[in-house]
């Protein structure tokens, strides 16, 4: 394990990703596109990266989906099936993510990331539009089911985007504005991230010392970003949603394609 305390630029370093990307995650989400480079910049092995990960990752969405919470835009009892299914799907991605090959996923991923984007774009109406939980019936649970296994399940595999996913999937299915898509996406966010997190510990890909550190500066980054979210709205979180998406989307279309 690396002994953090024993390079000041490391600490830095861990530190001022965190803030940076607590506060981007908490608004439009793809943080990790971040901090998963910065960890193994710091010489940490790609499995103990990813563990160490969720570890912070989880910080930044529980201190998110509480303030979404606090402020009623968010209502945990009404997505309890978006709960379990996200929940199994993030357990199953991460316990599989060494024996499948994700080259694929990397060729169609700023391709995806990239549609959300103009989907958000093209749909201003529906970013700016209803305020209110979608009727509750059999569709809606099924939609809760596919949503959360499907985005918990790559969360699991990879991670970069899912909180972006997560708001924009939630428009489209839903039809719920960005500021509620918003509180659906950070609360499903922390449950993929610590059920990850958890079957990390299991398999024994976590640096504890390094993911406490982030996970603090994380969560210090997310309270910021939340409430600026909440109190500035969509007109604030669509231009940073877009720029944040699109920024994924160039620098994982760089390493995919062009690197």
């Amino acid at each position: 394990m690396l002994e953090l305390g024993l390079d000041p630029s490391v600490l830095i370093l861990i530190v001022g990703i965190g803030l940076t990307a607590g506060f981007i995650d908490a608004i439009a989400g793809g943080g990790g596109l971040l901090t998963i480079p910065a960890l193994l910049s710091i010489g940490l092995p790609p499995h103990i990266a990813l563990g160490t990960n969720k570890l912070a990752a989880s910080f930044g969405s529980s201190t998110a989906a509480w303030t979404f919470y606090r402020k009623q835009l968010f209502n945990p009892v009404f997505w309890l099936w978006s709960f379990v299914a996200t929940a199994i799907g993030a357990f199953a991605g991460t316990f599989i993510v060494d024996f499948i090959s994700t080259e694929w996923l990397e060729k169609l991923l700023p391709l995806v990331i990239m549609a959300t984007a103009v989907y958000t774009i093209l749909n201003r109406k529906q970013a700016d539009g209803q305020a209110v939980l979608p009727k509750a019936d059999k569709k809606l649970t099924k939609q809760m089911l596919g949503q959360g296994l499907s985005l918990g399940f790559y969360d699991g595999v990879a991670g970069p985007g899912t909180g972006a996913f997560w708001t924009v999937s939630s428009m489209a299915l839903y039809k719920m504005n960005i500021l509620l898509s918003s509180g659906l996406a950070k609360a499903m966010n922390f449950t993929s991230n610590f059920v990850s997190f958890i079957t990390f510990v299991y398999l024994g890909h976590v640096n504890w010392a390094i993911g406490l550190t982030m996970g603090v500066s994380i969560m210090l980054g997310a309270v910021v970003g939340a409430h600026s979210a909440i109190h500035f709205g969509a007109k604030f979180i669509r231009p940073v949603f877009i720029t944040v998406v699109m920024v994924i989307a160039g620098k994982l279309a760089w390493q995919a394609w062009l690197s």
